[in-house]
């Protein structure tokens, strides 16, 4: 077993071992409700769409739809394939083609009316994309009005209620947006390792430095790091090699970064510092991180060149800055500054 593996069965267990001690912290009693209410409406809709993390394809099935006979009409979409979103319009091409089948006999009434639901697992990103295909399905349709909008949060658990959103007419086609659904059982370690670090289950189980923690393991296993070479180079010599001629005087120097709050992690020349501290921090590392004590020596090496590149204060209390360190971290990878990971072992598939 790696040691990116291990860390991660690390922060399953303890995640385990405090829902074990605290049982109702796995699905409290209004979710439980709201997935008895779906699984009422799972029947009724024409079509279900199964939205799932493409991070954790496999792990981020949604358990409830396995209830249910083949004959089910269902789609499984992956999202979160990329920042861009341009997927969204081939998902509502292929929604309609389904649903033009469904029409079947009905294919003269301009009046037909289908259902189409969709469902996951907390934080795959339901109400983006039902922002998203709401959105090119009204321009498509060439409605007027104003538009609804699905409430879009980071944090899992957002949507509480079934709301219903038009994507298409002629045929007329509305899509729900419900609540997350988790299993009535606790997943394995593996599987509850990867929820945690995708978001789709709150920080609240785990210390954020130990998700962290397995986070950089993935990435010092991968290949990720070498793509960020030339961000290592110096200003001046990167300059030079780009052919750049534009002078930065002092006080233009003092006008671009004017603006920039160097708390906020999320700044591009942020980004850049911390892609660079991986880069350095991986390539400079003369152990192999396939030894879990090196990979964990290298790790606390990391976060402490990180905490510079956050700007984090080096005076304060090291779990304090550990845990700071470790939040925006975690933000960077959940929103794809930092690279793009499958978790799950897929059968046939070469990372």
């Amino acid at each position: 077993m790696s040691a990116a593996a291990r860390l991660g069965r690390r922060v399953g267990t303890t995640a385990k071992e405090e829902l074990r001690r605290n049982k109702g912290a796995w699905r409290d009693p209004l979710p439980a409700a709201a997935s008895r209410a779906i699984a009422e409406r799972i029947p009724l809709a024409d079509l279900v769409v199964q939205v799932r993390d493409a991070r954790i394809p496999l792990s981020s099935e949604c358990e409830i739809l396995r209830n249910y006979p083949p004959s089910l009409k269902q789609i499984v979409a992956l999202n979160k394939m990329d920042l861009v979103g341009t997927s969204n319009v081939k998902l509502l091409s292929l929604i309609q083609r389904r649903v033009s089948e469904l029409k079947g006999a009905d294919q003269c009434d301009n009046n037909y009316t289908a259902t189409v639901m969709l469902v996951g697992i907390p934080n795959v990103g339901k109400s983006a994309l039902v922002n998203a295909l709401h959105q090119v399905g009204r321009i498509s349709a060439a409605e007027k009005g104003k538009l609804k909008h699905a409430t879009v949060s980071p944090e899992p658990g957002e949507t509480k209620d079934i709301r219903s959103f038009k994507i298409g007419s002629h045929p007329n086609i509305y899509v729900l947006d419900t609540p997350a659904i988790l299993s009535p059982k606790v997943p394995n370690v593996d599987i509850l390792s990867k929820l945690i670090l995708t978001g789709a289950i709150g920080d609240c189980l785990v210390r954020r430095k130990e998700v962290a923690q397995h986070f950089l393991a993935i990435h010092n296993s991968s290949e990720q790091y070498k793509k960020w070479a030339k961000l290592s180079m110096k200003d001046n010599d990167r300059l030079f090699l780009n052919g750049t001629t534009e002078q930065l005087t002092s006080s233009g120097l003092h006008m671009k970064h004017k603006n920039q709050i160097p708390t906020d992690h999320t700044q591009d020349c942020v980004v850049q510092d911390v892609r660079r501290t991986l880069f350095e921090t991986i390539s400079s590392f003369e152990g192999d991180v396939r030894c879990e004590d090196e990979m964990e020596a290298l790790i606390a090496r990391q976060f402490t060149a990180l905490q510079e590149a956050f700007h984090v204060s080096i005076e304060s209390e090291e779990d304090d800055a550990h845990d700071k360190v470790a939040g925006k971290l975690l933000n960077l990878f959940r929103t794809g500054r930092l690279g793009h990971y499958i978790l799950d072992n897929l059968p046939g598939y070469i990372q």
